[in-house]
Parts: C-alpha cells; structure tokens; sequence
C-alpha cells in the first residue's frame, strides 16, 4: 500500500468511513424498524425513495452551498443536520416526520459527498487519481457493510442503534475540521443537457435509469424483504453485506471483460445474470438462509456494477471536456430512477407480496437487457483502441468525476 499517497488524505478518508458506517447502518435499519412499527409497504417505499430525492436535489443545490459558505463549514453544517435527522426518527415515529427526515438526510449527504470529493480531488494528481478513486471506493465499501454488521449491537426497536448513528455522523466533522491538506478549489455547477446525453449514448441513459429503479428499490426495500422472509437480524445483515461484497467482487472482472469486448454485450450480460438473481431470490424467499446469501451476493455482483458499466460506456462516445457532464447528468438520471423505483416497488410488494421485490427488480433488468441488445443492432460498437479503460465510480455526487483518472485537468488540457 502507498502510504505516502495515504498520508495526505488519511483525515478525509477516516471522515469517509465513520460517515458511511452510520448511512450504512441508517439505510437498514429504517426499513426493519418500520416494520416493527407496522408501517406499509408503500410507506417504506416513499421512505427508501425520498432519501434520493432529497440526495438529487442536494446534487443539484450543493455546489451553491459550499461556495457560500466553503468547504468545511459546509461539510459541519451538512453533518449536523445529518446527524440530528438520524436521531429525529427515533423520537417522531411517525411516516410523514420520517419523510421529512429522510430528505433532508439524502440532501445533507449529497453536500457531504461534496465537499469530500472535492478534497480528494484537490489533493491528487493526474499520475494517482486512479489509486485515489480505488482507494476511496475500498474504504467505502468497508463501511458499509461494517454498517450493516453493526444492526446486531442493539435491537433496532430501541434508541441506541438511532444514538450510535447520531455519534458516528457527527464524529465525522472532528477529522475534517482538524485536516491540514489544502483547501479545495470552487465547487463547479455542471451542465444538466438530458436530451444530449440521451442522444450521445441512449444505453448510457437508460442503464443508469435501470440502476436507479432497481438499486433504489434494493437499498430501501431488501431488508423489508429479508425481514417477512424470517430472518433474524443477525441474518438480515449479513444478507445484505452479502450483496455489498458481491458488488465489490465482481466489478473488477466485469470492468475489464468490458475493456476487451462491446460494452453493451457485458452490460445485457450483467442485466440478465441480476434478473436470474432476482428471480432465484423472490423463489427461495422464507426458505434456505444459505442460498438467499448466495443468491443476494451473485445480485448484488451484477447489479451494483452496472452503473459503472454505464458511465465508462457513455464516456467512450464523448470527447473528454464533456465528460464531467456526462457523467453528472448520468447521476442524475439515476437519481431519477431511484425516487421511483422504491414506490413501484412497495406497490408490487403490497399486491403481491414481499417475494414480489426481486421479481420486480428482475423484470426491470431484463426490460434494459432488450434495450440493450437492441442498440447493439442499431450502432456499431466503439473500437477497443477508442475506449478508456474500465474504472468504478460510485454513485455519489458529481464531484467524483473530477478524480475520475479519465477527465481532463487544467494541467492536461485546460477543461476545467
């Protein structure tokens, strides 16, 4: 490991994974504790969508906040807020006050994602983004499932779990506050041109389209599932660990076979073998433990890569100054898809039941599967010497495209 790379940004990323383990462990345990208290289906639903609602309108209103305001007293006032929302469900329990909460967490984290990203950025060059990008994804994941590991601390009916992710969000604030790497530049506002982007790379836009639906209703509804299966909780976290670490596994290889053949054949392959996944979930739902871990770990290690898969095939049809747009505009469109796809979701669930999920989520990716080929038929596939190389980005804000290795710097050819 280079730690002289590490060095520099140890404080943010210390800040990464104390931020991720808490929205981690909030992500899950919101849906089981509504189910505790009896709330609906479609009340879940509205939940797990109004975080990415509140999530896309911070992408959005994030950039005018940080100049404002500059990069670490955004980032306290983001985490503030954040961590007082964590503990407001715990004392209101109550949809419509969840709601509210819930939004303004997705907002806050849109801002924190920010003003992270941003930093390190400022504190990377041309010759190690790539490194930076890999190492911010590893120390991400880990939180997250951390997160969910740490549902079986306390029983989720209670305050402490809601208190322990108050402690972790605002714990958060100490390393930033304390960092001496230098001060980012200006938040940028990037160019929103959807009927461009749809028209550059229609796979590009209606795959992260397809994450959003899919992935939005997994992140809001999965432990909605894993719960009237019968799960215990201890059993529910390391389902849904299962399918971060599939993510986490199967990028890689799905990345580079991408580099060697037409993306959008990898791109119908990662759809198809998610929907089999899906459907192997919604058929063993409430049966064998082991093979619900099996099956989360193979959806989660086709699905959660598709969005990268997404980005690089959209960014091979740009020149490189229009790539931080393309990218931007793509998280936005996911953002789009993961308001709604948690509401189709918990309607499908209330009519014919919680197996109904996966099967849901099955139907979407096979729908992008056809489109996909489809397109395969109507233009030819980029030359391989034309493509950049594979590179996982997360869907997190618009500013993690600036460390993404293949966007253009100013020292490179002045398109930022």
């Amino acid at each position: 490991m280079n730690f002289r790379l590490i060095t520099p940004i140890a404080a943010l990323l210390l800040s990464v994974f104390i931020l991720f383990l808490g929205n981690g462990l909030q992500g899950t345990i919101l849906p089981i504790r509504g189910g505790f208290e009896a709330f609906s289906s479609v009340e879940l639903g509205i939940l797990g969508a109004i975080y990415y609602a509140g999530f896309t309108i911070g992408c959005l209103v994030g950039p005018w906040a940080v100049r404002r305001a500059g990069h670490i007293r955004a980032f306290a006032v983001f985490t503030t807020v954040a961590s007082s929302s964590a503990i407001g469900h715990a004392m209101f329990v109550d949809p419509l006050a969840w709601y509210f909460f819930r939004g303004l967490t997705g907002l806050c984290f849109a801002g924190i994602f920010m003003v992270i990203e941003s930093w390190l950025n400022e504190n990377s060059s041309n010759e190690n983004r790539g490194q930076v990008l890999s190492i911010y994804q590893i120390v991400s994941l880990g939180a997250l499932t951390g997160g969910q590991l740490l549902l079986n601390a306390a029983n989720p009916g209670g305050f402490e779990l809601f208190a322990v992710i108050t402690v972790l969000i605002s714990l958060a604030i100490v390393p930033v506050s304390l960092t001496t790497a230098s001060q980012p530049a200006p938040i940028q506002q990037f160019r929103l041109r959807l009927r461009w982007l749809y028209r550059i790379s229609p796979v590009g836009a209606m795959g992260c389209l397809t994450v959003g639906f899919a992935n939005g209703a997994f992140w809001g509804l999965a432990p909605v599932f894993a719960q009237r299966s019968e799960l215990t909780l201890e059993q529910i976290s390391y389902f849904m660990s299962a399918a971060i670490i599939g993510g986490a596994l199967f990028q890689w290889p799905l990345g580079r076979l991408s580099d060697r053949i037409d993306r959008r054949h990898v791109i119908a392959i990662a759809c198809v073998s998610g929907a089999m996944a899906g459907v192997g979930l919604a058929y063993v739902g409430g049966g064998s433990f082991e093979s619900l871990l099996a099956l989360g770990l193979v959806f989660g290690g086709f699905a959660f890569p598709l969005y990268s898969l997404c980005i690089a095939h959209a960014n091979d049809m740009v020149e490189p100054q229009d790539r931080v747009d393309v990218s931007s505009g793509l998280l936005l469109i996911f953002g789009i898809g993961a308001v709604l796809g948690p509401f189709i979701a918990s309607a499908v669930m209330d009519l014919a039941g919680h197996r109904a999920m996966f099967v849901y989520t099955a139907a979407v990716h096979l729908m992008m599967a056809v489109f996909t080929l489809y397109r395969t038929r109507q233009r030819e596939a980029v030359a391989p010497a034309d493509r950049d190389d594979f590179v996982i980005v997360p869907p997190s804000s618009p500013e993690v495209f600036a460390i993404d290795p293949r966007t253009p710097t100013e020292d490179t050819d002045g398109a930022r």
